[in-house]
């Protein structure tokens, strides 16, 4: 309980400061982090959380499946389609890039063995502007960049987890066991990518019949109805979850568009609260004695990949591209090693793979750097598009809608709504 307490007490002072974190370098993602950190054994020692912990993995997994799940649902196909291109790049081109190159600084400078090193590549290549909040979700940002930083973020997730899945079984102790594991991954993605399609057309049938449908205060729990069905069908059969959650929210959007705009304040809330949740938890891993573990030459990697990977890896990917010469800037700096990281990490320290623990602290450690580096440079580096106003904070009755995103940002106390000065 004392860990429920503490969660309390962070969501309040979050709450409490999200109009100051709205207009300043703070955020209210580091809070958590930071609040998770100060109660751990490292410090107050209030709660006693160590990887290995049921909580730890319980967290991680419901808040990633969230996060996908309403992820999944903020997709527009139609829109899609139209700004595909630049996405494209960054995905096919940049985030390969990124991948190389942190298995390269990290064989070099860390010294692990190059299955590990690419596996530590696939971890901190996903991207999650939920801690660069202020440049994807200001209307007045120009589109083609946030439309470039949501595409990516929310597509990256699933297509950077069965490359890690399939390298943790690289670097196990012996290659029958791998071979064993690659094809058992294989049927688990398999069986996460059907449960995701096929639940939300079932639903979607049943919706229609003429004998069935919900009263309009319950129709926001239909969506979450499925979702958790997923949730504990996956489980039961092995399917992957993770899968599972992004495509279910995509096909529930694109087959039911009223079921979304429905759930998304709901959905958006919950997976506010789960990641809040998680990143609490993941703060009180970070203990003094992780960051004494990491070595020189891993912390040099570590400001290698945030200051130079992912940058030079966005720009290549963008060569000859239709964007301007300073949203190519801004989109290769937010490359924050977010909340899919956070749970492949974990994934990476409970495989017991020989030196998955040396991965693991290189891992927490730079996404620790990341999360203080891109959510207190979102909001400066916002300004420099002209953004006057601060979501949250209502300067008039006139509410600006969004429109032209093909991701809506992820929600956050801190941004709930964009206002227009008269």
């Amino acid at each position: 309980m004392v860990l429920v307490a503490v969660f309390g007490v962070a969501l309040l002072v979050a709450v409490l400061l999200s109009g100051l974190a709205a207009r300043t370098v703070l955020s209210t993602s580091l809070l958590f982090l930071l609040g998770g950190a100060l109660v751990s054994d490292g410090f107050l020692g209030l709660i006693h959380i160590t990887a290995d912990s049921a909580i730890v993995s319980v967290t991680a997994d419901l808040a990633l499946f969230a996060v996908l799940f309403t992820d999944g649902m903020h997709v527009s196909f139609p829109k899609l389609r139209q700004t595909w291109k630049n996405p494209a790049r960054a995905l096919g081109l940049g985030m390969p890039l990124v991948m190389a190159g942190m298995a390269l600084i990290t064989h070099y400078l860390v010294g692990l063995d190059w299955t590990t090193s690419f596996l530590v590549g696939a971890v901190l290549a996903p991207t999650d502007p939920v801690f660069a909040s202020a440049i994807v979700g200001r209307k007045e940002v120009p589109a083609k960049l946030r439309q470039l930083l949501n595409v990516e973020s929310g597509i990256n997730d699933g297509l950077a987890l069965p490359v890690v899945l399939l390298l943790i079984a690289a670097a196990g102790p012996t290659s029958g066991q791998a071979d064993a594991s690659i094809g058992q991954i294989a049927l688990e993605l398999g069986l996460g990518l059907v449960f995701g399609v096929v639940l939300p057309l079932v639903v979607a049938g049943l919706v229609r019949l003429r004998l069935l449908g919900a009263e309009p205060k319950l129709q926001p729990l239909l969506p979450l109805a499925t979702g958790i069905i997923l949730y504990g069908l996956c489980h039961l059969t092995h399917a992957n979850p993770y899968l599972a959650a992004f495509s279910a929210g995509a096909v529930l959007a694109s087959v039911s568009p009223k079921a979304k705009t429905v759930f998304e304040p709901l959905g958006d809330m919950l997976a506010e609260l789960a990641k809040f949740a998680a990143l609490l938890v993941f703060g009180a891993l970070l203990t003094p004695a992780l960051f004494g573990d990491l070595s020189v030459g891993g912390y040099v990697a570590v400001v290698l990949a945030i200051v130079l990977i992912r940058p030079a890896s966005l720009l290549v990917s963008l060569l000859g591209a239709r964007i301007g010469r300073r949203e190519k800037l801004v989109a290769a700096w937010f490359g924050p090693k977010g909340f899919a990281s956070v749970v492949y990490g974990l994934l990476v320290l409970q495989a017991g793979i020989p030196e998955g623990e040396e991965a693991y602290t290189l891992i927490a450690v730079c996404i620790a750097f990341s999360i203080i580096a891109h959510s207190s440079t979102d909001v400066p580096i916002a300004r420099l598009f002209d953004v006057e106003d601060l979501a949250g904070i209502p300067d008039d009755d006139q509410a600006a809608p969004q429109t032209d995103t093909v991701f809506a940002p992820r929600s956050a106390p801190d941004q709930e709504k964009q206002h227009d000065r008269p």
